[in-house]
C-alpha cells in the first residue's frame, strides 16, 4: 500500500497542469498554444502548419470566422483549400469571406457543409499523397490564441479517411 501512495505523490493534477501551462504566458497574451509538444503562438502554430502543404488543405472547423480566412493567407500558392463548416453562430458571413477573396485572389477557398456530426477540428494537409499530416485541434481556429489549447499531429492518418471521404461528398456551404 506504501508503494501506491508513493507513486501518487509524483502525479501531477490538472490543476497543477494549468497553473505550469499559465506560467508560460503573460496573463495581457493571449495569443498562446501547445504544438508539438512547445509552447509558441497560435499565429506561428498555424502558419507552419498551412505553411507545409503542397497540393491541398482540409480544414474541419464547424466554428469558423474571419480569423480562419485570415490564417489560411499563411498557404502556400496555388494550394487548394476546403474549409468544411456548418457556419455554426453565423459567424463567418459572406461579406467577410467575398472580401478577404478580392483581397486574396491567389488563395481559393471552397466552402463545404459538414452535415452537424462534428465537434473536434482537424486540418489535413496534402490528403491521399505521400505527404498526407492530420492535425487535431483542440480549439477552433477563430479563437486561435484565446484560451490555452493544442494542435497534435495524428500518428496514424488513415483511421481518418472515411471521415474525410464523406466529408468530401458533402455539398456546399452557402454564407449569409
Amino acid at each position: 500500500m506504501c508503494d501506491v501512495m508513493d507513486q501518487l505523490e509524483d502525479v501531477v493534477t490538472k490543476s497543477d497542469l494549468a497553473e505550469m501551462m499559465n506560467s508560460f504566458v503573460d496573463s495581457e497574451d493571449n495569443g498562446w498554444l501547445m504544438f508539438n509538444t512547445k509552447y509558441c503562438t497560435a499565429d506561428l502554430a498555424y502558419s507552419e502548419i498551412y505553411g507545409q502543404a503542397k497540393n491541398t488543405i482540409f480544414v474541419i472547423d464547424n466554428y469558423i470566422g474571419l480569423r480562419t480566412l485570415v490564417l489560411l493567407k499563411n498557404a502556400p500558392i496555388g494550394v487548394a483549400i476546403t474549409l468544411f463548416s456548418d457556419n455554426v453562430g453565423g459567424r463567418l458571413h459572406s461579406i467577410e469571406y467575398n472580401d478577404f477573396c478580392g483581397e486574396y485572389p491567389e488563395i481559393s477557398i471552397t466552402l463545404k457543409r459538414t452535415g452537424g456530426i462534428y465537434h473536434d477540428r482537424f486540418i489535413v494537409l496534402d490528403y491521399g499523397t505521400e505527404d498526407e499530416r492530420i492535425f487535431l485541434c483542440g480549439a477552433s481556429s477563430k479563437d486561435a490564441g484565446k484560451r490555452i489549447t493544442s494542435i497534435s499531429l495524428a500518428e496514424d492518418s488513415k483511421i481518418y479517411h472515411s471521415m474525410v471521404d464523406d466529408l468530401l461528398m458533402s455539398p456546399v456551404l452557402v454564407l449569409n
